[in-house]
């Protein structure tokens, strides 16, 4: 059973930097992709950001363009998500998801994932 762990959320304030940190354990073999998703509160829960195995694709909602950055430690069995300049309107909590089959990263972004996390909450005050 794969599990998945969500960490380094905290309040921050607008225009503050934050970098979240998410183990994946219990899986054997290699080759899965990892994402991030995020649920504002009252609203549907949202794609931010996802990375493949090999660390070199990713893809990223375009709202996070440019000041996310998604990252991955195999050795730790880690993912990153790094935020810059957040926005007030940003306040989420934030899920980290792995899927259950080798599938392609495309499928992240639309939220095709099997194991997540219980999220991590960030607050961005303005």
């Amino acid at each position: 059973q794969v599990q998945v762990v969500e960490s380094g959320g905290g309040l921050v304030q607008a225009g503050d930097s934050l970098r979240l940190s998410c183990v994946a354990s219990g899986r054997t073999g290699s080759g899965y992709h990892i994402g991030w998703f995020r649920q504002p509160p009252g609203k549907e829960r949202e794609f931010v950001a996802t990375i493949n195995w090999s660390g070199d694709s990713t893809i990223y909602a375009d709202s996070v363009k440019g000041r996310f950055t998604i990252s991955r430690d195999n050795a730790k069995n880690t993912a990153y998500l790094q935020m810059n300049s957040l926005k007030s309107g940003e306040t989420a909590v934030y899920y980290c998801a792995a899927p259950g089959a080798m599938s392609p990263l495309e499928a992240a972004s639309v939220g095709l994932m099997d194991y997540w996390g219980k999220g991590t909450l960030v607050p961005v005050s303005s």
